[in-house]
């Protein structure tokens, strides 16, 4: 019965080996996954959340410049026709 009782304990090992290594495995391909998740952030989602925000920001600004009246007729004068002169 002695050699019984041994041969359980290996297989017993066994087993706990190979959880762990499988627990090792899959902590290895979720890093490997999150890594890529933020590799397609800063690559695609970043820069088109960006253009859109920044094509936005343009509309507002322009039309805010246009509404406080800074256009070319506060830098440069009203234009008179010359032949008013």
């Amino acid at each position: 019965m002695p050699s019984s009782v041994a041969s359980l304990d290996d297989t017993s090992s066994i087993s706990s080996y190979d959880s762990d290594e499988e627990y090792r495995l899959a902590q290895q391909e979720w890093e490997e996954s999150l890594e890529q998740l933020q590799q397609l952030v800063a690559v695609v989602i970043l820069p088109f959340f960006g253009k859109w925000l920044g094509r936005r920001w343009s509309h507002i600004a322009y039309a805010r410049y246009l509404r406080v009246g800074l256009s070319k007729a506060f830098f440069f004068g009203e234009a008179t026709p010359k032949s008013q002169c």
